[in-house]
């Protein structure tokens, strides 16, 4: 399929070919649904954590004799069911990752990229380079192209100036083309690829 390739300056420079296989694809949701779990599973710190019985401070020593004080028996003051005592089946530090086969990565990306292609959301730009380190001058350029929430994907490498400006511009990233994921296309309204980044996104997909 063809598509419009624009400047930063809301201009046409020309056309692009994109792949089918990779920009036309069936959007399956089940599919971006397990990714994005994947994704934000390994996110998590997992620093989650709360003392057992034997991490609690107190005595090991029995607090009263088994039988004769009236009382119910107890062997420690650290059980769980006592005031100050130890937590049972409580959290521990751990990874929250679980695999994901690189299959259904990939048919995720598709569906992701393919998913903005359908809803008209997808824009292909020529480069993203600017001359000054701007952010004023570059958040007046985003708000004359209807860029409010945006992600932009370059090539191997980013224009510094680009990603310098555009650092503090709310709801806008920019990510080099191996650095393209599911769950930053998806959580941002717009996907800007430059032609470069169609070029690295078909290869890393095909």
């Amino acid at each position: 399929m063809k598509s419009k390739v624009i400047s930063l300056d809301n201009k046409a420079s020309g056309d692009i070919e994109l792949a089918d296989e990779v920009f036309g694809a069936e959007v399956r949701r089940d599919v971006l649904a397990r990714m994005v779990n994947y994704q934000l599973a390994k996110q998590r710190a997992g620093t989650h954590k709360t003392k057992g019985m034997h991490e609690v401070r107190g005595t090991t020593a029995k607090p009263w004799r088994q039988k004769g004080s009236g009382r119910a028996r107890a062997g420690s003051v650290r059980a769980p069911h006592w005031r100050g005592g130890g937590t049972v089946f409580g959290p521990v530090v751990r990874s929250h990752a679980h695999k994901l086969p690189k299959r259904v990565r990939r048919l995720a990306m598709k569906s992701a990229l393919s998913s903005k292609q359908a809803d008209g959301k997808l824009v292909i730009l020529k480069d993203v380079a600017i001359k000054e380190c701007k952010t004023k001058a570059l958040r007046g350029i985003f708000d004359k192209l209807g860029w409010s929430n945006a992600l932009i994907v370059g090539g191997v490498e980013i224009d510094q100036n680009f990603e310098r400006a555009a650092r503090n511009i709310p709801n806008i990233d920019v990510l080099p083309s191996a650095g393209a994921n599911v769950y930053d296309i998806l959580r941002r309204d717009v996907l800007v690829l430059t032609q470069e980044a169609v070029e690295a996104l078909e290869a890393r997909l095909k």
